[in-house]
């Protein structure tokens, strides 16, 4: 007699568990935000009950999850598939770093071959505007040695 009732026992608890996974994976269509599982919306509620009767009947979490998309679409759902139509919602990020990777890469081979034109106009003797002189002059001047001069060992033994 136990038996039967721990068996029919783990059975209840095998659909609450199943309702509960699906119910934290389907979004509640009056709040938005919250799944139908935390929500308290008249909604929500009947969305519940809806799941254990599905489960209850034998249909798998597939059909369960197909058949909430068929009756309240693909936004129900917090995971969407990916097909043609979310494709650019999947990809915007990688989109987004690598025309900011191109921009980056541009700018940096854009810069080193301005220097090696002005270099080259240099050797051919082709007078440089004040502004590639002074970049040039940026580039070529070696920073200044730190803490060389005699005020910086004067300072450091001084203690100030």
């Amino acid at each position: 007699m136990e038996s039967k009732e721990d068996e029919e026992l783990k059975k209840v608890q095998v659909v609450d568990a199943r309702a509960r996974n699906i119910s934290h994976n389907v979004r509640c269509t009056e709040c938005g935000s919250q799944s139908i599982e935390d929500s308290q919306a008249d909604i929500a509620i009947l969305l519940r009950k809806l799941i254990r009767d599905e489960i209850q009947s034998g249909k798998s979490d597939k059909e369960i999850y197909k058949k909430l998309e068929d009756d309240f679409g693909e936004t129900v759902l917090y995971a969407p598939k990916f097909d043609m139509q979310t494709a650019g919602l999947w990809l915007s990020p990688l989109l987004v770093a690598g025309a900011a990777g191109g921009l980056w890469a541009f700018k940096k081979h854009k810069q080193k071959t301005n220097v090696h034109i002005m270099v080259l106009d240099l050797v051919r003797g082709v007078p440089l505007t004040p502004k590639e002189k002074e970049t040039m002059l940026d580039i070529l001047t070696p920073p200044p040695p730190v803490g060389s001069t005699p005020s910086a060992w004067w300072g450091r033994w001084t203690g100030r």
